[in-house]
C-alpha cells in the first residue's frame, strides 16, 4: 500500500482551491485550511468553494478542513501556502507551533510587506525553516484553466531532488505536467517581477497601445527580469524556460490576469483604491512594484518598465505620460 504524506493547503483562494483540486486526484485525503467558516460549511454540504472556482468540485469526505492554523500545522507534513503575500504574516502571527520540522511549499507570486522578502527568505529568517525544506510552486499556470481541467504546467523548485519528485507525483495528473527546477530563489523573483509587468501590459491596453507595442513590452520585461534576477541571485538559469517567460506571458496576455485586469483599469483612469474595490481581489502586483522597487535601489540593475510602474501607482504621475516616456526607453 502506497504510503502518503499529510498534505495541508493554507488558503481559500483560487490558487488555493486549484492546488486542493490537484491533490485530490493523487492521494485519499487533502488538508485544507482557510479563515471563512461560512466557506468551510459551504464545502462541506455542496462540494465546492462558494467564493471561487466554483466550477471545481470536491469529494468531502476527501477533505480534511480547518479554520485553525495551529490544528493544520499539526495534521501536515507538508504545507502548500497560497494566500496573497499581503495577508501571509497575518496568518502566521495565529501560531503557536514551530514550522522548521514541516516542509513548507509556497505557490505565493509576490512580497511578503512586513519584510520585504520573498516566501522563503520570509521563513528562512523568521521561522527557521532551512531552504533543504523549501519549495516552490509557479506556472505557468492560471487557476481558472486547472479548474476546467485544460492542459497546464508547473515548475516545482526545490533543493531537494526527493522532495521536489514527491511534489511532482502529488500535482501531476493527465491535465497537469510538471518540470523540476533548483532555482528556488529566482523562480520567487520572477513569479513576483512577473505581476509588475502584467500591470504594465494592463495599464497600456487601457491607455490604447495596441498588440504591437504589447509585444515590444514583453520582449523588454523579460530582458529586464533577466537584469534583475542575476543582480537578487546570481546563478545558472534559462530565462526562456517557463517558470520565467511561460509565467510572464500567460500573465501578461490572459483574460483570467487579475494583475492585468487591474493595469487595464489604471490605464482608464481609476484610481488605485477605487480599481482595488472594484475588482474585490487582491492584485499581487501593485505591492510588488514597492517591493521590486526598494530593493532595485541597493541593486541598481535597469528596470525602466517597473520604475515607470511604480512611479503610476505610487507617485500618482500621470499614466499617459509615464508610458510615454517609457516608449523611449524600449527597443
Amino acid at each position: 500500500m502506497q504510503d502518503f504524506p499529510k498534505v495541508c493547503v493554507i488558503g481559500g483562494g483560487s490558487w488555493a482551491t486549484a492546488i486542493v483540486k490537484m491533490l485530490a486526484e493523487n492521494i485519499p485525503q487533502v488538508g485544507w485550511y482557510m479563515r471563512s467558516l461560512y466557506a468551510i460549511e459551504h464545502i462541506k454540504r455542496h462540494g465546492h468553494n462558494p467564493s471561487y472556482l466554483s466550477q471545481a468540485t470536491f469529494n468531502p469526505e476527501k477533505l480534511q478542513l480547518f479554520n485553525d492554523i495551529n490544528e493544520a500545522v499539526t495534521y501536515a507534513d507538508y504545507l502548500i501556502f497560497a494566500v496573497p503575500s499581503a495577508f501571509l504574516q497575518s496568518e502566521l502571527d495565529k501560531l503557536t507551533l514551530p514550522l522548521d520540522q514541516k516542509i513548507i511549499f509556497s505557490a505565493i507570486k509576490g512580497i511578503v510587506p512586513e519584510s520585504g522578502l520573498i516566501v522563503g527568505k520570509h521563513f528562512n529568517k523568521n521561522y527557521k525553516v532551512s531552504f533543504k525544506k523549501f519549495g516552490v510552486i509557479t506556472g505557468p499556470c492560471h487557476a481558472e484553466e486547472v479548474a476546467m481541467e485544460r492542459l497546464s504546467y508547473l515548475t516545482i523548485a526545490t533543493q531537494d531532488e526527493a522532495i521536489g519528485n514527491k511534489m511532482r507525483s502529488l500535482l501531476s495528473s493527465d491535465y497537469i505536467k510538471t518540470t523540476l527546477s533548483d532555482d528556488i530563489i529566482g523562480t520567487e523573483y520572477a513569479a513576483m517581477l512577473k505581476n509588475i509587468f502584467a500591470l504594465a501590459a494592463g495599464i497600456a491596453h487601457g491607455l490604447g497601445y495596441g498588440d504591437n507595442f504589447q509585444a515590444v513590452l514583453m520582449s523588454n520585461a523579460i530582458r529586464e527580469m533577466k537584469r534583475f534576477t542575476k543582480k537578487v541571485w546570481k546563478t545558472k538559469r534559462n530565462i526562456n524556460n517557463s517558470a520565467y517567460l511561460g509565467d510572464l506571458l500567460v500573465t501578461g496576455y490572459s483574460v483570467f490576469s487579475r494583475n492585468r485586469t487591474f493595469g487595464n483599469m489604471i490605464g482608464k483612469g481609476y484610481t488605485v483604491k477605487s480599481a482595488m474595490m472594484e475588482m474585490k481581489m487582491v492584485a499581487e502586483g501593485y505591492y510588488a512594484t514597492k517591493s521590486a522597487y526598494k530593493i532595485n535601489v541597493l541593486n541598481k540593475a535597469r528596470t525602466p518598465i517597473i520604475d515607470t510602474v511604480y512611479r503610476v501607482l505610487y507617485e500618482q504621475k500621470d499614466p499617459k505620460t509615464e508610458f510615454n516616456a517609457l516608449t523611449t526607453l524600449l527597443d
